[in-house]
């Protein structure tokens, strides 16, 4: 990783100190992916973010003047166990800073490590996941760390609300619940879908956002491309609602495989990710204070959930 500050921005928006949200890169590659390349997706992001424009027209905010600092990348990768210990520690110390933490990461096992360290901090927390794939099995090829298995833990541990999904196993569909589960099949018929889904969340919700989630006539450089997804304007207004009612806590995007022959994806991803920032920070005034409100008391309630080392 090459860039000094996110999306080019000046140095007195990027620091740590005066930032609201902070920025995570995981470039990660496991051997499971249908298409291989995305651990290149993290900088093909930011090198599209540092060629768009910052003025969104739709909420007349420049989002970065709230302060965007773009944290080390996590590049540790002599396992995909203990890349997600590492995302899980490092994310929770900046949510323990009160920023509003995000990540850009490459194979969805990386959202692992990202929904338990929100889990742990945030009280009755929804993970509302938007992508293709279930990724619910306990265990794939031996291991539980897997993209196979990237919402497994979040299934029981979170309300777990699943949109856009257009593949799983047979065995997935007896674990999932069916009730808070959208498949693409039938939001394609039923527009009553995003009310629905929303109802179901409680109030703090992290967003965990798999790429392949869009129909590959947009996004086809993911990972593990499917056809059948969501339109642009159709996730906005989704993902709009989303921010509107609820407390988002966070958010991670994962899955972008760069291509050397095709740029659009990249934008697209870049330009997703200050949508979402855009549309979080639009009623705050830059000199605002932020306050994430984690719960450390559920914290300390949950210190024997998973391996904690705070001074990581």
């Amino acid at each position: 990783m090459t860039n000094n500050t996110y999306a080019g921005i000046a140095e007195e928006f990027g620091k740590l100190e005066q930032a609201k949200i902070v920025l995570i890169p995981v470039p990660f590659e496991n051997a499971n992916s249908v298409q291989k390349g995305s651990e290149k997706g993290p900088e093909a992001f930011l090198k599209a973010s540092d060629n768009m424009e910052l003025y969104d027209i739709e909420t007349d905010t420049e989002v970065y003047q709230q302060g965007v600092f773009l944290a080390d990348a996590i590049e540790e990768n002599t396992s995909a166990e203990a890349m997600v210990d590492a995302v899980h520690q490092i994310t929770k110390k900046y949510i323990k800073k009160n920023k509003f933490v995000t990540s850009f990461g490459s194979e969805h096992v990386v959202s692992i490590g990202t929904i338990r360290a929100f889990n742990e901090m945030f009280p009755s927390l929804t993970v509302l996941h938007i992508g293709a794939h279930a990724n619910l099995r306990k265990t794939h090829n031996g291991s539980a760390i897997n993209n196979a298995c990237a919402l497994h833990e979040a299934n029981q541990m979170t309300n777990l609300i699943q949109v856009g999904i257009r593949s799983m196993s047979a065995n997935e569909k007896t674990i999932a619940e069916i009730e808070k589960t959208y498949f693409a099949h039938e939001m394609a018929v039923d527009d009553t879908w995003i009310d629905s889904a929303i109802d179901q969340m409680t109030d703090n919700v992290f967003i965990n956002f798999n790429l392949n989630a869009l129909d590959i006539s947009i996004m086809p450089n993911t990972a593990s491309p499917l056809p059948g997804g969501l339109f642009w304007y159709e996730t906005l207004d989704f993902l709009k609602q989303v921010f509107a009612e609820k407390n988002v806590v966070g958010f991670d995007i994962v899955e972008l495989c760069p291509s050397v022959k095709q740029k659009a994806s990249d934008f697209l991803a870049a330009k997703l990710y200050y949508k979402m920032l855009s549309y979080k920070f639009m009623g705050e005034e830059v000199g605002d204070d932020y306050d994430n409100t984690y719960d450390n008391s559920k914290q300390k309630n949950n210190a024997l959930k998973f391996n904690d080392d705070d001074e990581y």
